[in-house]
C-alpha cells in the first residue's frame, strides 16, 4: 500500500498532520477543566492560569497572572511545615512560601504531594499537585508548571474508610469483650451451680437408698428430684462446653481412635433409652475398625447426642440405623438414620441455632437446644464436618465426617531392636505397680504391651481422671501414666489432686498426651508432671522415662497412712 499512511504503519501511531491540529490538541489538553495547570516564571509569579485552575479556585486568569505566586493561594501553615520537613530531610535551609512548593523540582527531583488550596471566596479544598521545573535549551530554569487535581472526593472516601475501620474495630472489641464476659459468666455460673447441685443429687440418692426405704409416695418425689437434677447437670455441662468453645478455651486431644470401639461404647450407653422409648437400633458389624484422627471423649459426646436425638424424636416402634463408611481415602462418615417425623426446610435452616428447639419446647422430651450447636462446633474444631438430610413424614439422616488415619502403632526408635532383652525376675521379688489413666482402649492396649516387656511390673488402669485419682489413693502405685484429655476432670486437674494428697504426692506422674505443641508441653511440665511424653509413643523414650520414674519412686520415702484417733 502506497501513500502517506505507510510510514505510520511502521513507525508507530499516526501524528497530527498539520501544525494547526497539533496546536488544537495542546490547547485541549492544557485547558482541560479536569486539571488545574498553573505556570510561573523563574521567580514564581503566575504567567499561565488555565480554565481548570479558574474552575477549581474561583479566580479569573486576569486576577492572578503577573500578580501573585501559587504560594499565595495555598495554606501558609502547610507551606511552613513543608519547609521545615524539607530542611530536616535535605539538611538545607528552605524558606516557606513559593520556595517550599518548588524546591525539589528546582533540583530535578520529581515532586508530587498533597496541599490545601484556598479559593477566591476563602473556602479550602485538598489537592494533589505535581511540580515540574521548566528549562530552556541551556537547561536554565525559566519557570515551573504545577498540575493539580481536586482531592476532595478521595480524601472524603479515605476519611469514611478510616471511620468505618475504626467503627468496625470498636464493634469487634465490644463484641469480643461482651463474648468474653458472657463466656466467663457462663463458665463461672456453671461451676458455681455444680456445688449445690452436687448436694441435691447426693442427698436425694442417699434418701433413695437409705434405711428404712422411702415409701412409694416419697420414692416418686425423690425420682422427680433426681430426674430434674440430672437434667440440670446436663444443661450446665452443655452451657459450659458452649462457653469454652466460644471463648477459644476448649482443649482438644486429637489422636488415633477406633470408631468401632467408640460406637460399641455409644451403643451400650443409649440402649436403655432406646428400650424405654420403644425404638429399635441397628449398629454396624465392623470388619474394619475405621481409625480416625479426633478427640475420643468429644467424638463420643457428639455421637451420643445424635443417637439420643434420633431416639427421642422418633416414632413409636421406630428405628435408628447407624452406618459407617469410607467416603474417600481421607474421610470416614458415620450416619444416623431415623424414622421420625422429619424436618421442613424452614426448620432445617434453624437447626444449629443455640437454644432453638424447633418448636419442641412444649413437647414431652426434655432438651436445651444446645447439644447440636456444641456437636457441630466440636466436629469442626476437629477438622470434620456435620450435616443433615430430612424428609417430612419419612425421617432424618444426620451424618458426621472425620479425618481418616492409620491404626496406632508403636514407634520404634532407630537404635532400638524390635524385641528388647528380657528382664529376668528374681525369685521372691515383689512386682512394682504402674497405674495408667487412659480412656482410649487402643492406647491402653499399647501400654499393656509395653509393660508386658517388664515382668517385674504389673499394670492397673482407669478410664477417667476421677477414677484414676481414686485408684491411686487406694493402690499407691509406684508410677502413674496420665492422659491429659480425659472424661470428667483433666489429667492436669487429676495430677493436682494427687499432689495435694500427702499419700500420693510422692508418686511420679508421667503425662502421655496427643497435645504436642510446645506450649502444651511447657504447661504440662509446669503443672508438676515428672515427664511429658507425646503420642504416638516412642518405645525407647517411653521405656527410659518409665525406668527413670521407677528409680525416683524407689528412692522416695513412702508415706504412711495417718493413724486413726482412738476415742
Amino acid at each position: 500500500m502506497n501513500g502517506p499512511n505507510r510510514a505510520h504503519d511502521s513507525a508507530g501511531p499516526p501524528r497530527p498532520e498539520t501544525p494547526l491540529q497539533a496546536e488544537a490538541l495542546q490547547n485541549a489538553i492544557f485547558n482541560s477543566a479536569m486539571f488545574s495547570k498553573i505556570a510561573t516564571d523563574a521567580k514564581g509569579v503566575i504567567q499561565i492560569f488555565n480554565v481548570g485552575a479558574e474552575h477549581m479556585l474561583g479566580y479569573a486568569a486576569v486576577d492572578v497572572v503577573n500578580r501573585i505566586t501559587p504560594a499565595d493561594i495555598s495554606d501558609p501553615g502547610e507551606l511552613l511545615a513543608r519547609a521545615h520537613a524539607l530542611s530536616l530531610e535535605l539538611a538545607t535551609p528552605i524558606a516557606p512560601g513559593f520556595e517550599a512548593l518548588v524546591f525539589k523540582a528546582s533540583r530535578g527531583i520529581e515532586d508530587i504531594y498533597e496541599l490545601t488550596y484556598i479559593r477566591k471566596d476563602g473556602s479550602r479544598f485538598p489537592a494533589v499537585v505535581s511540580v515540574t521545573a521548566l528549562r530552556d535549551a541551556q537547561a536554565s530554569i525559566i519557570g515551573y508548571l504545577l498540575i493539580g487535581t481536586d482531592n476532595t472526593a478521595r480524601r472524603q472516601a479515605e476519611i469514611a474508610r478510616r471511620e468505618l475501620n475504626a467503627q468496625l474495630a470498636r464493634a469487634k472489641a465490644l463484641a469480643e469483650t461482651a463474648n468474653l464476659a458472657k463466656s466467663d459468666f457462663l463458665s463461672s455460673m456453671s461451676h458455681e451451680l455444680r456445688s449445690p447441685l452436687n448436694a441435691i443429687l447426693g442427698f436425694a440418692q442417699l434418701m433413695e437408698s437409705g434405711t428404712p426405704l422411702p415409701t412409694p409416695a416419697q420414692k416418686d418425689s425423690i425420682d422427680q428430684i433426681l430426674q430434674a437434677g440430672w437434667y440440670l447437670l446436663e444443661l450446665i455441662n452443655e452451657i459450659l462446653d458452649l462457653s469454652l468453645i466460644e471463648s477459644g478455651k476448649l482443649s482438644l486431644s486429637p489422636e488415633r481412635i477406633s470408631l468401632a470401639e467408640v460406637l460399641n461404647d455409644c451403643h451400650a450407653m443409649i440402649e436403655p433409652l432406646a428400650k424405654k422409648s420403644g425404638v429399635r437400633t441397628r449398629f454396624p458389624e465392623f470388619s474394619d475398625p475405621y481409625f480416625v484422627k479426633a478427640d475420643r471423649t468429644r467424638v463420643k459426646q457428639v455421637l451420643v447426642n445424635l443417637l439420643s436425638n434420633a431416639i427421642k424424636y422418633n416414632r413409636a416402634e421406630g428405628m435408628v440405623e447407624v452406618t459407617c463408611e469410607a467416603m474417600t481415602s481421607q474421610r470416614t462418615r458415620i450416619s444416623f438414620r431415623d424414622t421420625g417425623h422429619g424436618l421442613s426446610a424452614e426448620k432445617m435452616a434453624q437447626l444449629f441455632q443455640p437454644f432453638n428447639r424447633l418448636g419442641q419446647e412444649s413437647g414431652i422430651e426434655e432438651g436445651t437446644g444446645i447439644g447440636l450447636v456444641v456437636s457441630k462446633r466440636l466436629i469442626e474444631l476437629m477438622g470434620g464436618e456435620i450435616g443433615v438430610e430430612s424428609t417430612v413424614g419419612v425421617g432424618s439422616l444426620f451424618w458426621v465426617e472425620l479425618n481418616t488415619t492409620a491404626a496406632p502403632v508403636l514407634v520404634l526408635d532407630p537404635y532400638e531392636s524390635e524385641v528388647p532383652a528380657a528382664v529376668h525376675l528374681q525369685t521372691g521379688t515383689v512386682k512394682r505397680t504402674v497405674l495408667c489413666v487412659e480412656d482410649n482402649p487402643a492406647n491402653l492396649l499399647l501400654i499393656e504391651k509395653l509393660i508386658a516387656r517388664r515382668p517385674d511390673l504389673s499394670l492397673l488402669s482407669a478410664q477417667d481422671g476421677s477414677a484414676g485419682v481414686a485408684m491411686a489413693r487406694a493402690s499407691r502405685p509406684d508410677v502413674i501414666l496420665m492422659d491429659i484429655n480425659l472424661p470428667g476432670i483433666s489429667g492436669i486437674t487429676a495430677r493436682r489432686l494427687l499432689a495435694d494428697d500427702p499419700t500420693t504426692a510422692h508418686i511420679p506422674v508421667i503425662a502421655l498426651s496427643a497435645n504436642a505443641m510446645p506450649h502444651d508441653v511447657e504447661k504440662g511440665l509446669a503443672s508438676g508432671f515428672f515427664r511429658y511424653l507425646t503420642k504416638p509413643i516412642h518405645v525407647g523414650a517411653f521405656m527410659d522415662t518409665l525406668a527413670a520414674a521407677l528409680n525416683v519412686a524407689q528412692a522416695s520415702p513412702i508415706p504412711t497412712a495417718p493413724e486413726e484417733k482412738k476415742c
